[in-house]
């Protein structure tokens, strides 16, 4: 596979150019889905009942939050009514990245994150430091499975920090807590 261009003008042209050619093929990887993002959708949760143990879990630490397939989704949804949803799927999409061995497809999902949540043309930018943008557009030279790291830690941190607590004391996830609680306790 050929190297990004180092001008990144020419980079969006090349990008362009290849995004062009496969709508007019009618090709798209087996993996893309169709739809707004160009990416594979993320499975759905919305059948997911998490436990009140579980949902309880949450408030302890971020971590439990973000390994809970529920806790993803009810989370997600959550930063959606902040229209901050495209933090989440970014980072879902680093996920994704990560766990692909085939080099060919993490060159082309790599393109398709930065399309999608990096590139300062996107409706679902990211906000991301000066530094990590820079260190993005070297590594997209020649992606790997981890040229989003900084990205999706500082994604992460800033969802911690600022969306996390936020969350915690809204009414969506109160309504959860509820759900796993007895009517009786509600009576007294």
């Amino acid at each position: 596979m050929a190297a990004w261009p180092a001008d990144p003008h020419c980079r969006w042209r090349g990008l362009s150019r290849d995004l062009a050619w496969r709508r007019s093929e009618g090709r798209r990887p087996a993996w893309r889905a169709s739809g707004e993002s160009k990416l594979q959708p993320l499975p759905s949760c919305e059948a997911c009942t998490p436990s009140p143990e579980e949902v309880q879990s949450w408030a302890q630490s971020f971590d439990k939050l973000m390994h809970s397939p529920a806790g993803r989704s009810a989370f997600r949804a959550f930063l959606r009514t902040e229209y901050s949803e495209e933090n989440m799927l970014f980072w879902l999409a680093c996920e994704e990245l990560k766990a692909e061995a085939n080099q060919h497809v993490v060159d082309e999902k790599a393109r398709l994150i930065y399309e999608d949540y990096v590139s300062i043309l996107s409706p679902k930018e990211v906000s991301l430091d000066s530094r990590v943008r820079e260190g993005i557009n070297k590594k997209m030279q020649e992606p790997s499975a981890h040229t989003f790291d900084d990205a999706q830690l500082q994604i992460y941190t800033l969802m911690h920090r600022d969306s996390y607590p936020r969350f915690l004391s809204s009414p969506a996830y109160r309504a959860l807590l509820l759900q796993g609680d007895p009517p009786s306790s509600h009576e007294a």
